[in-house]
C-alpha cells in the first residue's frame, strides 16, 4: 500500500470504532508489537504516563520504535522490563519517503547498533522496486548480521524482495500489508520466516467477531500474527487502553488457545526478554 492509500486506511479506521465494550475480557495480557514513541510525543505523553497507559492497558510487553530512537531509549529507562526496542532508520517522522535513499543512513545504524541492543530493525517503509535499492539491501544484510526481525511496512512485492535478498530472513509484516487474507495465508505458506502484526487492520474483526477469511488465517497460522496499535502520532496513545479492549473482545471469538498466542505468546516467543 503506497503512503496516500496509507493515511486513507488511517483516517477510516481511526472512525469506525476501535471501542469495544466494556464487558470485554480484561484479563488476556498483550503483546503490542507495533509501537511508536517519537519526537514529537515527548512532551505531550511523558515516559512515566506512556508506562501507566500501557500497565492500564494491560499491555505487559511492548516493541516499541521511535524517530531518532531516543524515545525508545526513553522508556527502556524508565520501563526496560516492559519495553522491548525496535531500531527506526528514521531520524524524523519525515523520513518515511526519504531513508531508502539517504547516503548516512548506515553509518546512523551501525553506530546505533554498536551502543545498544534491538530486536528489530523497522519499523520502515518501503515498495515495490524501491525494496532492492542499496540501502534496503544493506539494512537486510545488516538484520542478517545481528540476527535482527525486518519489521517492514510494505507491499507484498517487497515482501518477497527481502526474502529473495536472505531466504532466512525474519520478516514482520506491519499491518499485514493491508491485504486480504487470502494473500496473507499465500505469502504465509510461502515463507516460513515471515510473521504478521495487525495494526491497523480493521477488516479483519467487527462488532466483536472475526471476519470470514480471517478466521480461517489464524486458525492456519496461530503461532504468525500479533497486535499493534500504533501509535503513530501522539494522539494514539490516548487509544491503546480502548484498542486493547477491542482486541479482547474479537480474541474472545477464537479458540482460547488461539487468542492466547496472538495476544501475547507469539510476541514473548519471537520478541521477548532474554533475547
Amino acid at each position: 500500500m503506497r503512503p496516500s492509500r496509507y493515511l486513507l486506511c488511517l483516517a477510516v479506521a481511526t472512525c469506525v470504532g476501535w471501542i469495544g465494550p466494556a464487558g470485554a475480557d480484561q484479563e488476556l495480557p498483550i503483546f503490542d508489537a507495533h509501537m511508536h514513541y517519537s519526537h514529537d510525543a515527548w512532551e505531550a505523553v511523558p515516559p512515566r504516563q506512556v508506562v501507566e497507559i500501557l500497565k492500564k492497558a494491560g499491555v505487559r510487553r511492548a516493541m516499541v520504535s521511535s524517530s531518532n530512537n531516543e524515545g525508545t531509549r526513553m522508556l527502556q529507562d524508565v520501563a526496560p522490563a516492559i519495553i522491548i526496542p525496535e531500531l527506526r532508520p528514521y531520524r524524523s517522522r519525515g523520513q518515511i519517503s526519504t531513508w531508502a535513499k539517504d547516503p548516512t543512513l548506515m553509518p546512523f545504524l551501525e553506530d546505533l547498533l554498536a551502543r545498544r541492543r534491538y530486536v528489530a530493525i523497522g519499523e520502515f517503509h518501503i515498495f515495490g522496486a524501491d525494496a532492492d535499492l542499496p540501502n534496503m539491501r544493506k539494512v537486510v544484510e545488516l538484520a542478517r548480521k545481528h540476527g535482527l526481525y525486518l519489521h517492514s511496512h510494505s507491499d507484498a512485492d517487497a515482501v518477497d524482495r527481502h526474502f529473495q535478498q536472505d531466504p532466512a530472513a525474519k520478516v514482520l509484516w506491519a499491518h499485514s500489508g493491508f491485504e486480504r487474507p487470502e494473500k496473507v495465508r499465500a505469502m504465509l505458506r510461502r515463507y516460513s520466516t515471515l510473521w504478521c502484526d495487525l495494526a491497523f487492520l480493521t477488516s479483519h474483526a467487527s462488532n466483536g467477531k472475526v471476519a470470514p477469511g480471517w478466521r480461517e488465517a489464524f486458525l492456519e497460522f496461530p503461532d504468525r500474527f500479533v497486535l499493534g496499535t500504533d501509535t503513530f502520532t501522539p494522539e494514539r496513545w490516548h487509544y491503546v487502553i480502548e484498542h486493547a479492549r477491542w482486541s479482547r473482545q474479537w480474541l474472545a471469538d477464537l479458540p482460547a488457545d488461539v487468542a492466547r498466542k496472538i495476544a501475547y505468546e507469539n510476541g514473548d516467543r519471537l520478541f521477548g526478554q532474554g533475547r
